[in-house]
């Protein structure tokens, strides 16, 4: 397991954080892949009641993909935007998962953000979905959870600006279930944890797996995926994380 993902479990709860705090926990495929997996194998094992997820450091839980491996890789068209079209990050992990977020949740942060159950926010957290900034879309299930999760106005407010909310209003709109000091951030996670673990194990289980299956996604990530590739492939695609590396305003054309 790649070092940028540590996976601990303590007693009944497994505790995956994204390890890479000197790139704002900016994730390589690799490391989403890696993170999956870890989400996987936790839902597999019979010993484990929840799991945690959090990003190392006090800036951020991650910055979103890697642009100097991700973005390239996918305008290439090297990996399409979901290898199965069908799902998501966690779309079918059915045993609950805690987001600690403790500071910036941007882009594929909150993709990963949006594939859990339980929110707990340091105050200093933000949260924002800039990919419109840069011609290229978050297409990870952002657009089919988010409208599910906050008000649609809000949901497009994120969407189509790219800018950022603070803890305070992720808390307002719901997206988040608590915000507290980042010193008390992994003890409320773990008590959240600690809560829902007492509780009868298949009824937990089976309550999110309900939830979850009554949504029917599936046809929802199959139309991001065909939109998005779109996008993706676009000369705006490539000409916006190019501007984001030179540091500079992109010139868009449109197609």
């Amino acid at each position: 397991m790649a070092r940028e993902i540590l996976y601990e479990k303590h007693g009944d709860v497994a505790v995956v954080t994204i390890n890479r705090p000197e790139k704002l926990n900016a994730c390589t495929i690799e490391m989403f892949d890696t993170i999956e997996e870890c989400m996987r194998e936790a839902d597999r094992d019979d010993a484990i009641r929840v799991a945690i997820l959090t990003g190392a450091g006090d800036k951020a839980f991650s910055s979103g993909a890697d642009l100097e491996e991700a973005i390239p890789m996918l305008t290439s068209g090297a990996r399409p935007v979901s290898i199965d079209p069908t799902k998501r990050l966690f779309s079918d992990v059915f045993k609950p998962i805690i987001c600690a977020v403790n500071g910036m949740c941007i882009a594929g942060g909150m993709e990963l953000l949006l594939g859990t159950d339980i929110r707990i926010a340091a105050e200093h957290a933000t949260f924002a979905l800039g990919e419109v900034r840069w011609g290229i879309v978050p297409a990870g299930g952002t657009h089919i959870r988010l409208v599910r999760q906050i008000p649609w106005a809000v949901a497009m407010e994120m969407l189509l600006t790219g800018r950022p909310i603070d803890a305070k209003r992720a808390f307002d709109i719901g997206l988040v279930n608590q915000v507290v000091p980042l010193g008390e951030l992994m003890d409320t996670a773990m008590q959240w944890a600690r809560t829902i673990a007492r509780n009868g194990p298949l009824a937990v289980r089976t309550a999110k797996e309900i939830a979850v299956r009554s949504l029917a996604l599936e046809p929802a990530f199959v139309v991001e995926t065909l939109l998005a590739e779109r996008v993706m492939r676009s000369e705006d695609a490539k000409e916006g994380p190019r501007a984001f590396a030179e540091r500079r305003q992109p010139q868009f054309k449109g197609r």
